[in-house]
């Protein structure tokens, strides 16, 4: 069982390296077509374009869940379980606490949440493709903590 919980763990921290890569090369290469209108302030729509990639990252989690547990349960779900867990970390860090697409956690003065938000504003200062900065997620560098007011 302790294996498990490694398993699952460590793909929740894997998807940090995933999603900054995924972020870098694909959304901001070609993938942009689906997270341009992310990156235009004022986007007036409850859904975006950009949303797809939700889809894209639940598609593997699904399929080792669904492999996960035949013909028994084994590492696979595990796995599945970790990617699961960090979409619902990002969701909440990216659509709720971030963007605000949803009223929860406004007022927060954590340090590490108001951090985190910092580095992805400065992340959208940029309205194009090009010359980006901080794609990651959940680890951001420190830098961004210091420039918390």
């Amino acid at each position: 069982m302790i294996l498990f919980i490694i398993i699952t763990l460590g793909t929740f921290v894997l998807m940090e390296g995933v999603t900054w890569c995924t972020h870098k090369y694909v959304m901001h290469g070609f993938g942009w077509f689906l997270h341009e209108d992310h990156h235009q302030p004022g986007y007036p729509h409850v859904f975006e374009k950009n949303d797809a990639f939700f889809v894209v990252f639940a598609i593997p989690s699904m399929l080792l869940f669904y492999f996960g547990i035949r013909p028994e349960l084994n590492y696979m779900f595990f796995i599945g379980l970790g990617i699961l867990l960090y979409g619902l970390a990002y969701f909440l860090i990216h659509d709720v606490l971030i963007h605000r697409r949803f009223n929860w956690f406004k007022n927060t003065q954590n340090r590490y949440l108001r951090g985190l938000r910092k580095a992805h504003k400065i992340h959208h200062k940029h309205l194009g493709k090009e010359e980006g900065e901080c794609f990651g997620m959940l680890f951001v560098p420190f830098k961004y903590y210091k420039k918390i007011q």
